[in-house]
């Protein structure tokens, strides 16, 4: 069975080489251990990591947390904060990025290791889903299942109405086009009368349950997905 790979992002040199023999032991190859932002930004570019431990504090340069946010700019990687820092400010700074865990430091090498094993099952889950030629992703785990008129974030379904799903779809096959307002009203509502805020409500529904990402929405005209 193929190795997971682990990037260690850590400004110590000496905790860095004692999480990275802890790793060794358990089985896990490393990828390469970052002292800061841009090290972490390089090794994911070079050697994409199955999962990142990313410590919080990164000495001099931007922030474990920043790092994690620039990363998840252009791939999907399960993240485990380890840091000293328990302060509610920096943990609701981190959880914006939605990481795996946060584990305060010190931490024992079973937490570690079940935190580890945790990330690794939910990443796989994901990466399995993909394989379905009826899924298609719309980003950041969200994806639409064509055979059930389905929209899911990660594994979990999200209730969409008949007419949300109707829109939904007709964004997904015009993807970066601006579907406008009277075609928009023509393809969900036909030639049945509708006022002026029918069509707003129901973009405005759509984009809550996309947690207002994807959909874009230009006064006036009409609307896309990005």
């Amino acid at each position: 069975m193929k190795k997971k790979k682990i990037l260690i992002v850590e400004d110590e040199s000496i905790v860095a080489l004692d999480i990275k023999r802890t790793l060794e032991k358990l089985d896990y190859e490393i990828t390469n251990t970052a002292f800061d932002y841009q090290g972490a930004i390089n090794s994911v570019l070079s050697n994409k990591p199955d999962l990142i431990l990313m410590d919080v504090n990164l000495g001099k340069s931007k922030d474990g947390i920043e790092t994690a946010k620039k990363i998840k700019t252009f791939e999907d990687i399960p993240i485990i904060y380890l840091t000293a820092f328990s302060d509610e400010e920096t943990i609701n700074r981190a959880i914006q990025t939605k990481p795996v865990s946060y584990l305060i430091k010190p931490f024992k090498r079973d937490e570690l290791k079940s935190n580890i094993m945790l990330g690794l099952y939910k990443n796989e889950e994901i990466e399995d889903i993909f394989y379905d030629e009826n899924l298609l992703l719309i980003g950041e785990n969200y994806y639409f299942n064509k055979k059930e008129d389905r929209l899911y974030f990660k594994s979990l379904p999200i209730n969409l109405g008949s007419k949300e799903v109707l829109l939904l779809k007709i964004l997904l096959e015009s993807r970066g086009q601006i579907v406008t307002i009277k075609d928009l009203e023509s393809l969900i509502w036909g030639e049945n009368s509708i006022s002026s805020s029918t069509l707003r409500t129901l973009i405005y529904r759509l984009r809550t349950k996309l947690e207002y990402k994807f959909v874009e929405t230009i006064p006036y005209v009409g609307c896309r997905i990005c």
